[in-house]
């Protein structure tokens, strides 16, 4: 019994910092992992959204997990796709390896979102969020990796054993919002990480440039870096068009899609995260539901989206499967095209007609 109650107790705070909870804890005075000038969007210890909901408190994360209403998964949830990229593409084409981790193939280059190919999102390699697919793409089968862009520090999008991997096979451009690289230098500092604030940008070459957009979500490692790194959203301008991608978001007044459209123009693309988000009481501020998605969509206008961030960790309330189906309801409520947005299983691909 003890035993039991011992793996709960560590449980939660794994599954939380994973990416399904945000709670206030010990609070620190300093920031060891970024120092700058205040911002619109930093207090000089600690990132946070402007205009949006921070923090809930302890005992609001523990009405949540002793709240009930959580619907089983099943051990495995196995795509039937498998992929196995090109070394290049000309044009456009786009593979989901899980979760956020997605395979971006554009004028030559090769670039990966959020690589995490561990086994659990957590910071503990035996109790925490489980994949219950493997990656849609084995690592072994991946073509050289150009770039990857890390959206923020939550375990199930900043893998530091996966970017090891990458660094040292293909020494790829990595670009993090700031903060992150320190966090990312503390596991090896042989590693290059080029950090970027909301509004910055990094050029790749071949007329593809990555943009750093606001999103409204968090960040933590830990009991005690609340806030101390921050989080992103990319839009990647291409010879095809921008590729917007939000790793994780909630949708907020829209004003953030609103922006991209407005800087860029209408994504040819939108990565759109449609998971990890019953119950609303709790995770409205940070994760999207399939129909904020849809509203997203209309809001950026990208002319095609695929539904990421679904179906590989558990780390909220809804079934392994709900996702989809909530996005279906959705579409035909908005009365948006069913063909213009997608949720992509592990090993799925999309290219333009």
């Amino acid at each position: 019994m003890r035993r039991r109650t011992l793996l709960k107790m560590l449980a939660l705070p794994a599954a939380a910092v994973a990416g399904g909870a945000t709670y206030v804890s010990a609070a620190r005075s300093q920031n060891h992992y970024y120092r700058g000038p205040v911002s619109d969007h930093f207090d000089g210890v600690r990132f946070f959204s402007p205009g949006q909901p921070q923090d809930k408190g302890v005992a609001e994360l523990l009405r949540w997990h002793i709240g009930g209403g959580r619907i089983p998964w099943p051990e495995t949830f196995e795509s039937p796709f498998r992929d196995r990229p090109p070394p290049r593409v000309a044009d456009l084409r786009v593979a989901l390896v899980g979760h956020a981790t997605i395979l971006i193939q554009t004028a030559g280059l090769n670039i990966i979102t959020d690589p995490v190919f561990s086994e659990r999102a957590s910071p503990l390699s035996f109790i925490g969020p489980r994949r219950v697919n493997p990656p849609g793409i084995a690592f072994k089968d991946l073509p050289p990796i150009d770039a990857v862009l890390i959206t923020h520090n939550h375990y199930d999008h900043l893998d530091l054993e996966a970017l090891g991997r990458l660094w040292n096979r293909d020494r790829p451009k990595i670009i993090a919002p700031l903060g992150n690289d320190a966090i990312i230098r503390d596991a090896d500092p042989a590693i290059e990480v080029e950090s970027c604030d909301w509004g910055g940008a990094v050029d790749l070459g071949g007329a593809v440039r990555v943009h750093c957009e606001p999103c409204n979500h968090w960040s933590a490692r830990g009991m005690n870096d609340r806030r101390m790194a921050l989080w992103c959203a990319y839009v990647i301008t291409t010879p095809s068009g921008p590729i917007y991608h939000v790793g994780d978001t909630g949708y907020g007044d829209g004003a953030i899609f609103r922006r991209v459209r407005e800087q860029y123009g209408a994504p040819v693309l939108a990565h759109l995260p449609i998971g990890a988000y019953e119950p609303r009481w709790f995770m409205e501020p940070q994760h999207m539901n399939p129909a904020d998605a849809v509203k997203a969509l209309e809001e950026c206008g990208a002319r095609m989206a695929l539904g990421h961030h679904w179906g590989t960790f558990r780390l909220t309330n809804e079934g392994v499967d709900d996702p989809p189906r909530a996005l279906a309801e959705a579409l035909a409520i908005s009365g948006v095209p069913a063909e213009r947005f997608r949720a992509l299983r592990p090993g799925e691909t999309w290219m333009p007609d």
